[in-house]
């Protein structure tokens, strides 16, 4: 029988709000366990959780992102059940009346096609705390700083097809999250992590098969793994006669394979109601064109600026917008080098990203500063220095020995334009080569190359290559 695989993906984005969502306890990573769980978070009696506004504008952004409708009235509800690390054993979520309703994210498959993915929806909620467990010999500790963090749950159409497609779609929405500046992205951290729902069925029928949903999943490699290992395990349990039970599972990255968790709850599991500690959420036109006039230039319409004004490939252009900062750093160099748009992206993407992949570096720790490549990239276009002296000299700024014209000066690598002292160097060469001279002369063409080898090592490399080829074609001539 061949089998359809059906995916739907809830990612958790924590949003980049410097406080809680609702209260104002820090919510800075790292810090000492349980200093930033304040009476709001805990749910001692009497507190109040007022909305975070800074986190419902980010939601907004998101709505506006994705061509969605953001909803003018949406209500938070709590969503009740027991975890040791839900200190008030509810979380507050929305449910019935999310903020945003609807959207989608167009993909890019293999085969160069393109893939529209829809978005149910995405609602605001608050984070639970973290149990640790490997701290305390046979006990589990409790750490509440991460409770009350603000999360936008964004949740997709059953519309995956794939594992790939899956972490197609993770990736641009991770991608356009960081673009908007609502959320780091840190997977690590925890800042942007996936619940994965899948199912499978006879290819053809319309009906869904029961799913079974893979808990806080943290890399694009472990969602396509436990994607990969979900697929296999259903259409092997139907094959031999078993039935898929509606389950969270939970992955094992040591092992590839996902376990059962716990029966999967349904919504009335959760006796939702609306929080009667806040008001419904009230969203102005006002309010909307006020986030709409914050909005950054988005990844998929820089790519496409990029390779309209500078004329790149679609890869090249692809790889430039892949991070906001990268894209920032390239026309950064295009604007005050002089130098042209194509050189400038096979610089960064080559030399520069080359060397920060080796280095374990991101773009903004790189040593090499953007005023620094456009420095280099005017002393080629200036004809201060040949291509090849270039990479030496970026090797060196690679080095922290300083900028390019710093570098320049103390080696001592400024071209060599003179034409008569390229000649001089010339003949010093085709004198002390009188054996090749005659068999090229004679026909034998491919040893032009030896000639430059050989003039560009008399003149250390430092020779215009331009003028090289040209004079050297004159003086090798019969």
């Amino acid at each position: 029988m061949e089998w359809e695989v059906v995916i739907g993906l809830e990612v958790h984005c924590q949003l980049s709000t410097k406080t809680k969502i609702f209260s104002g306890a820090a919510t800075a990573y790292g810090a000492a366990p349980n200093t930033q769980a304040d009476p709001v978070t805990l749910g001692f009696p009497g507190v109040l959780p007022v909305l975070n506004g800074a986190g419902l504008k980010m939601a907004i952004k998101f709505g506006l992102a994705v061509d969605a409708q953001v909803a003018e009235r949406s209500v938070f509800a709590r969503k009740h059940y027991f975890y040791p690390d839900l200190p008030k054993g509810y979380q507050i979520s929305q449910y019935e009346l999310p903020i945003v309703q609807g959207g989608h994210l167009d993909i890019e498959l293999g085969d160069g096609s393109t893939k529209r993915i829809g978005i149910t929806r995405a609602h605001m909620e608050e984070d639970a705390g973290k149990s640790v467990h490997d701290a305390y010999a046979g006990l589990s500790g409790i750490d509440l700083n991460r409770a009350g963090t603000p999360l936008l749950e964004i949740v997709s159409e059953p519309d995956l097809r794939s594992s790939a497609e899956a972490v197609a779609y993770l990736k641009k929405l991770h991608q356009l999250v960081v673009y908007l500046g609502i959320c780091d992205g840190n997977m690590q951290e925890g800042s942007f992590r996936c619940d994965c729902n899948v199912s499978v069925r006879p290819r053809g029928q319309e009906q869904f098969g029961t799913r079974t949903e893979t808990k806080n999943v943290n890399s694009f490699r472990y969602v396509e793994k436990a994607i990969e290992y979900e697929i296999t395990r259903q259409i092997d349990e139907i094959e031999a006669g078993r039935k898929i039970v509606q389950e969270t599972r939970l992955f094992n990255p040591d092992t590839g394979e996902t376990k059962s968790m716990r029966s999967k709850e349904n919504a009335n599991d959760y006796r939702y109601f609306p929080d009667p500690d806040l008001l419904p959420v009230v969203v102005t036109a006002e309010d909307i064109e006020g986030v709409r006039a914050t909005m950054p230039e988005l990844p998929e319409a820089k790519r496409n600026r990029f390779a309209e004004q500078y004329g790149l490939s679609k890869y090249d252009a692809g790889v430039l917008t892949g991070e906001a900062a990268l894209a920032d750093y390239y026309e950064a160099v295009v604007r005050t080098s002089g130098g042209d748009p194509k050189s400038c992206a096979n610089w960064v993407i080559t030399d520069l990203l080359g060397a920060l992949n080796k280095l374990g570096k991101e773009i903004g720790d790189s040593p090499v500063t953007a005023p620094m490549l456009a420095g280099l990239v005017a002393r080629i276009a200036d004809k201060t220095i040949s291509g090849k002296i270039a990479k030496d000299v970026f090797e060196a700024m690679l080095a922290g020995e300083g900028d390019a014209d710093s570098i320049i000066k103390a080696k001592g690598l400024v071209q060599i334009t003179d034409e008569s002292a390229i000649v001089k160097a010339i003949e010093e060469v085709m004198a002390k080569n009188p054996g090749q001279l005659a068999e090229y002369r004679s026909g034998k063409d491919k040893l032009f190359g030896f000639f430059v080898g050989q003039a560009m090592k008399a003149t250390q490399g430092k020779a215009n290559p331009d003028a090289l080829n040209r004079l050297l074609k004159e003086k090798l001539a019969p």
